[in-house]
């Protein structure tokens, strides 16, 4: 007798397909693009970018020379964006400027992360008295007044785009330690950590290589931030009139015009909206990564 083919019962619950596990790096880059103010911040960044990199080779001329009759107004044939108390063109310096500008933004935020991820790390790992002493000398530099101590450095070692640069990044690396600190002393305690004390890991594997990539999110984030500060950190220096006088940026060409604000707001009103797009689109792109990279966020 030939047996009937067994099917479904009529009350069986159909096959349910696996749902797809997507990658936190996919899912975070999908959720920073679908952010439309990142986006915004991207497209002004790189703005910036291309101009103070290939601005130079497409514009050849020296922001230093004079070109203009001093103070002549904007939009004139002499000088699209007019021209400063000496005669300079204003545009030149201006597409000059953001590459020593972003240099420093760049290289003394790397300065500060570098140091605070250091300290950050040893301190919240070690624990104890490395952690105390390292700690003490945190709230040293975080009490100190930052732009006080800059100046001193800048002025004792003559002002220089290096010097300037050491001179932020070694005032500006507290908050990313503290931060630091902060991941470190969450993640040291969790299992896959004491899996790897448990196998004989070195301590110097199990910083870099296990809990610092884990940590990382929020530090990006903070990193993103710093080069914003320290491009505004930079400005107010060199509006002081300790930046680094032969090369051109944008905080001494608001510093070098300042007593003509009135007569020549120009020179003064362009490089400020440089510096306020400039820092407003990284501002931008760190909200942008802080809501791709937090999972908390990524879940509203």
């Amino acid at each position: 007798m030939n047996t009937p083919p067994l099917t479904a019962s009529a009350g069986a619950a159909p096959e349910q397909a696996v749902p797809k596990v997507e990658h936190p790096t996919v899912e975070a880059l999908r959720m920073f693009v679908r952010n439309p103010s990142a986006i915004v911040g991207i497209v002004l960044f790189l703005f910036v970018l291309v101009v103070s990199i290939a601005g130079p080779w497409l514009y050849p001329a020296d922001p230093f020379e004079i070109r203009a009759a001093p103070l002549t107004p904007p939009f004139t044939a002499d000088a699209w964006l007019g021209s400063d108390y000496l005669g300079r063109d204003v545009l030149t310096t201006l597409i000059y400027g953001g590459r020593a500008t972003l240099l420093i933004g760049a290289f003394a935020a790397l300065l500060s992360v570098v140091i605070g991820i250091t300290l950050g790390a040893f301190s919240g790992y070690y624990g104890g008295k490395v952690d105390a002493v390292l700690m003490r000398i945190t709230e040293f530099f975080q009490v100190l007044p930052a732009l006080l101590f800059a100046m001193v450095v800048v002025t004792l070692f003559s002002p220089t785009l290096v010097t300037v640069t050491i001179a932020i990044g070694i005032v500006s690396w507290t908050g990313t330690a503290r931060l630091t600190r902060a991941e470190f002393l969450k993640y040291r305690g969790l299992e896959f950590v004491r899996a790897e004390r448990a196998i004989g890991a070195r301590n110097s594997r199990i910083i870099w290589k296990v809990i610092l990539p884990n940590a990382l999110p929020p530090l990006i984030v903070s990193a993103a931030l710093a080069i914003g500060a320290a491009i505004l950190f930079a400005a107010g220096l060199s509006f002081l009139g300790l930046g680094d006088p032969n090369e051109m940026s944008w905080g001494l060409m608001i510093g070098s015009s300042r007593q003509y604000v009135l007569s020549c707001w120009w020179a003064v009103t362009f490089p400020g909206a440089a510096i306020f797009v400039t820092v407003l689109a990284i501002s931008l792109i760190g909200d942008g990564l802080n809501d791709a990279l937090n999972p908390k966020l990524r879940e509203r």
